[in-house]
This record gives C-alpha cells, sequence and structure tokens, in this order.
C-alpha cells in the first residue's frame, strides 16, 4: 500500500511540475530580444511619417501579457515596430507591460491609447480593472488589439464587446485577402488592392456583427477551396480588421500579427499606425458600422493568381 501511495504521490507532482512548466512557458518570451537582422527589416519597413498631427503628447501602452499561449515573436516584433514607429513619426511614446496593475485607475489614465499585443486568455479578474478600462474607452481614449488580442474575456461580455470578437480557431494559413472598403482613409495603405498572406488567419466568433463594427478587411473567399470556405464562418464573412466607437472612445482590431515577419511589411506597418491614430483621436474617420452605410463600398478583391 506505501509503494502504490508513493506512485501516485510521484504522479501528482510530475503532474504539477508538468502544469508549473507550462503555464511559465506561457507567460515567457521565447527570445529576448530580436536579431539585428529582423531589425533591420521592421525599420526598414516603418512608415516615413505620421498621417495625423497629434492633437498633443500621445501616450500608448504596449500590453502582453499571456495567460494562455505565448505569441512571443509576435509581442517582440510588434512592440519593437509600434515603438520604432512613434519615435520616427512623433505620433505617439510608448511604454511596455505585462502587469496588470497598470490597469488601475490612476495609473492607466496616463495612458490615451492601450494596445493589447498578442494578449490570450486575460480575465480581468478584479472588477477594479474591468471599470477602470470600460471608463477608459467610453471616456474618449482608444484601443488596438493586435491578432490573439480577440482570444481574451470569455466570461467577460462587456470586454468581449470592446474588442468586437472572439476567437474561435485559426484554421487558415495562406489567405487571399480583399479590402472591404477600399476607399476608407484607414485602408490607404493598401492601394485599393487585394493581396494573399501567408499568416495564421482567425476564424469570429460573437459578438461579432457588421450591425456595431466597420469591417475595414477580410478574406476573400472566393480565391480559396471549398475546404477553406466550409472551415470558416456559416455566413462566409471572416473578418480581419474592425473598427468600432465605444461612447466616446475608439477601437482598432487587426488580426495580422501572429509572428515577426508581419511587422516586415510596410503597407501592415502602415495600416497599424493608421489604426492607432484612429484610435487616439487623431486621425478623423467615418466608423458608421458596415451594415448601416447607406450604400456598400465595393471591395477590392484579391487577384485571381499569386
Amino acid at each position: 500500500m506505501r509503494i502504490k501511495s508513493n506512485l501516485c504521490w510521484h504522479v501528482l507532482v510530475c503532474a504539477a511540475a508538468a502544469l508549473l512548466v507550462a503555464a511559465m512557458a506561457c507567460r515567457a518570451p521565447a527570445q529576448a530580444k530580436l536579431s539585428d537582422a529582423d531589425l533591420a527589416k521592421i525599420k526598414a519597413a516603418l512608415p516615413e511619417k505620421a498621417t495625423a498631427q497629434p492633437a498633443k503628447p500621445r501616450k500608448v501602452l504596449l500590453f502582453g501579457r499571456c495567460e494562455g499561449f505565448n505569441h512571443a515573436g509576435g509581442i517582440l516584433a510588434g512592440n519593437k515596430a509600434l515603438e520604432l514607429m512613434g519615435e520616427k513619426t512623433g505620433a505617439f511614446t510608448t511604454v511596455e507591460s505585462t502587469d496588470m496593475a497598470m490597469f488601475d485607475p490612476e495609473t492607466l489614465n496616463q495612458f490615451d491609447a492601450v494596445v493589447f499585443n498578442n494578449t490570450t486568455q486575460l480575465k480581468f479578474a478584479d472588477p477594479t480593472h474591468r471599470r477602470a478600462l470600460l471608463a477608459f474607452v467610453n471616456g474618449g481614449k482608444g484601443i488596438v488589439g493586435v491578432h490573439a488580442a480577440v482570444d481574451n474575456f470569455y466570461k467577460w461580455p462587456e470586454g468581449a464587446a470592446l474588442t468586437g470578437a472572439l476567437f474561435t480557431g485559426h484554421p487558415w494559413g495562406r489567405c487571399a485577402v480583399k479590402i472591404d472598403d477600399p476607399q476608407h482613409p484607414l485602408t490607404k495603405a493598401f492601394g485599393a488592392k487585394g493581396f494573399y498572406i501567408q499568416e495564421e488567419m482567425y476564424r469570429m466568433g460573437k459578438p461579432y456583427s457588421r450591425e456595431k463594427l466597420r469591417v475595414l478587411v477580410s478574406m476573400d473567399m472566393g480565391k480559396m477551396s471549398q475546404k477553406d470556405v466550409e472551415a470558416g464562418r456559416p455566413d462566409k464573412d471572416n473578418p480581419i480588421a474592425w473598427i468600432q466607437e465605444v461612447g466616446k472612445g475608439r477601437v482598432f482590431y487587426c488580426s495580422l500579427g501572429h509572428d515577426r515577419p508581419i511587422f516586415f511589411n510596410k503597407a501592415i506597418n502602415q495600416f497599424y499606425l493608421d489604426g492607432i491614430q484612429y484610435a487616439l483621436g487623431d486621425l478623423k474617420v467615418d466608423a458608421t458600422p458596415s451594415a448601416k452605410l447607406a450604400a456598400q463600398p465595393t471591395p477590392a478583391l484579391a487577384p485571381e493568381k499569386q
């Protein structure tokens, strides 16, 4: 009986250790810094100047906390790209953190926008932090979501409504992309042309709705296989980027940003700059939800072949 008891204890200890290692892996970046080559690629792809003149000096929180899977490459490259982008263009300055204490009201209020860069499984268990974030946006400030920012708030409906959707899977890699609203100021970076991209592409679930969101970019399912179509939403509406107004504030989300190469792309970096400037309130654009437009824009589709 003692041998059996000791064996059970050993199994429990090993299981607990495995869970601890897994949890630490979720929180710790896979590498401490970018390579010189990757840094050079990011710098070469940065916008030259701000699209809009900031109304005042802007301060942005780059928040990269992972309580689930850690997109270490996307966090590392995304934070660096946005930091350097702000410095080069003068559009904003940045502070990086993974500490939930940043959402204490007196700390949060020093910022003009929060970028949730590949955050995962955030609970916002402290009601004070929930109230602070909602007040932050409703009061006139901004939120930006990068890639896994929709993989949070599963038990906080108001938080999910802020980002605009919840992650339900990533069944695609290479994807055809269409510009839903090619004349919109925030899609100018793409030159009214659809394209193809290799990326971990997300399928969105509730509360996603074009009744609430202005969808800017989505997947061009007409250029993809039947298997790809069947893997998506039943309505074949698989969005990539959108904006919305929340109270007096603004939200910009883009699902591109799984790993470092996304931030080597000049058009995508420009898109992020413009989206951040919108969230900050410096770039004024129409955020009427897509379903409520008087006339639907003609999308710019991906090329027939690539």
